[in-house]
């Protein structure tokens, strides 16, 4: 029998569903960063100079706004990053620990079986809602266990979800919605 794994991939969109960042565009941020220079954080990839202003173009396209600064000449010259760029990735990196922590968490896919279909809906109670920066965790008693639903801070204000609260766990391959009755 083939074992089978969860995968999943991470991008950031804007308003109109269009992509600003992946973990290629990410990685050359990060190594921006890093490196204090495109030419250097180009060869840190191992991608062509011309190709990482490609994707930096792709990114400050999609955002309406630039990701880099570049000063010239000095002891203070190189690539930076903008305000903006900064966190943009931290957000790109708060997504993808939560990531990490559900999909491929071998224990969490465990917990809740092999075979998962959209249909899949489970009824419960909320027993603590944690808000920490762009996330909230919404913990639901589903007996005979518990499962914990990550979800963006402002759906869980949206939902106005507290304590026991009833709520319906919707359970599809990538992820758990919440629905309130």
């Amino acid at each position: 029998m083939t074992r089978t794994q969860a995968k999943a991939k991470l991008w950031l969109v804007n308003d109109r569903d269009e992509p600003i960042m992946g973990e290629g565009r990410a990685d050359l941020l990060k190594a921006i960063r890093d490196e204090g220079s495109l030419n250097r954080a180009s060869k840190k990839m191992k991608i062509s100079y011309k190709h990482a202003w490609l994707l930096l173009n792709d990114i400050e396209k999609s955002l309406g706004e630039p990701v880099i600064i570049k000063k010239r000449g000095g002891k203070e010259q190189g690539t930076f990053l903008t305000e903006k760029a900064i966190r943009l990735l931290e957000e790109y990196n708060t997504y993808q620990d939560i990531l990490s922590q559900t999909v491929y968490d071998k224990t969490f896919w465990e917990v809740i079986g092999v075979k998962i279909s959209a249909r899949n809906q489970m009824k419960g109670r909320i027993i603590d809602v944690e808000k920490e920066g762009l996330i909230a965790k919404v913990k639901i008693a589903v007996e005979p266990s518990t499962i914990t639903a990550i979800i963006t801070k402002e759906a869980a204000e949206a939902l106005g979800l507290k304590k026991d609260d009833k709520v319906v766990a919707v359970i599809k391959a990538t992820e758990v919605m919440i629905g309130k009755e």
